[in-house]
């Protein structure tokens, strides 16, 4: 497949701005990957394609308030810092990007804060934007993260923050009500969908759940650059599955249930640990996992996925599970039929 094979016209009016006012209340599409039929529903209509002990496979990462504004030293620039992992907690390290990079040096440092109580020293050059921040702080490491994060703000798309400035309430937007472990820098998009009452009802209806951690990364978003996607190289992402949660899971594949998998991040997660049986395994490391067309998934049955925009990885994985002609048909007649795109946007649903 050639990176050109996933490219379409997306009008700038189907990129959701806002999520719909209750998480549970958007469009859905329905695509049924052996034939191509394709039905229009809501989204609290899912439960009527699932029955009792299927399993549902969520990704319980936590978003972080990844960005944030600062002033250089001595010139008192404006600098944005995004916030992309924890190295070492003892000795304040983090990598992050820098914009504009050029202006920012080893050696430099950084206030931020309207009292500029929160100060960092670029300590290492990783990538053209990348930086090695060691933050000078003298205290307990969960006060420093709190104050940190009271600085920072929610890390929505840069096609979102174009239209639209950032807003408080953009932190609880872009937050799973599952999220439990910290370290995304966007969210897993298709789990913002899922209300506590729709999360109820699942179990009213004896449907299980398991949960993998996949800190999600900015490779989500970042252009693909090689026509070729053989020579695609994914950023590694943090994850990481217990014992406890493949058991759900391959007990029900085993009793011959279904597993659904809730976005591209929990496909890739489940791939990374299948084995020949298609069981999934205890993990904890890092994942590059990078799916296009061809490609035989192992364990999930069925899957739930927003609206990606062109070109993306995501949509790359999306085309692989649904079929790459029957999957960007139903691109085409969402476009046509008004669906919403991006992470706050509507959500597909893909089953036999």
């Amino acid at each position: 497949m050639k990176l050109s094979q996933f490219k379409f016209k997306l009008p700038e009016d189907r990129i959701a701005l806002y999520p719909a006012p209750h998480r549970d209340e958007c469009r859905m599409l329905v695509l049924h990957r052996k034939t191509g039929q394709i039905e229009h529903k809501m989204f609290k209509d899912y439960l009527e394609y699932f029955d009792a002990d299927d399993v549902f496979v969520f990704n319980d990462t936590k978003v972080i308030p990844s960005r944030l504004y600062g002033n250089k030293e001595k010139t008192g620039a404006h600098i944005e810092v995004f916030l992309r992992r924890e190295l070492n907690p003892d000795l304040f390290l983090w990598d992050v990007l820098v914009d504009p990079a050029r202006k920012i040096r080893i050696g430099n440092k950084l206030y931020f804060g309207e009292d500029e109580s929160i100060v960092a020293e670029v300590i290492d050059n990783t990538t053209s934007r990348g930086r090695t921040l060691r933050f000078l702080y003298e205290g307990p490491h969960d006060e420093f993260k709190e104050q940190l994060y009271a600085l920072g703000e929610s890390p929505i798309p840069e096609v979102i923050r174009k239209k639209r400035p950032v807003e408080p309430e953009d932190m609880e937007r872009f937050q799973c009500i599952f999220a439990k472990n910290e370290g995304a820098v966007t969210a897993p998009a298709a789990g913002l969908h899922f209300s506590r009452e729709m999360l109820k009802r699942m179990e009213i209806k004896d449907i299980k759940s398991a949960f993998i951690t996949l800190h999600c990364g900015l490779c989500n978003f970042e252009t693909t650059d090689v026509e070729d996607l053989t020579k695609h190289k994914m950023d590694s992402e943090e994850m990481a599955i217990t014992k406890e949660n493949c058991d759900i899971v391959n007990s029900a594949k085993d009793a011959g249930h279904k597993i659904i998998a809730v976005g591209t991040t929990v496909q890739r997660a489940l791939e990374t640990t299948c084995d020949t049986l298609s069981h999934i395994n205890p993990y904890s490391g890092w994942t590059n996992k990078f799916i296009f067309p061809p490609y035989n998934f192992s364990v999930a049955d069925a899957m739930f996925s927003n609206f990606h925009f062109p070109e993306s990885i995501m949509l790359m994985l999306v085309c692989a599970f649904g079929n790459f002609d029957y999957t960007m048909n139903a691109y085409k007649i969402a476009i046509k039929d008004g669906y919403q795109f991006g992470p706050f946007g509507d959500v597909m649903l893909i089953v036999d």
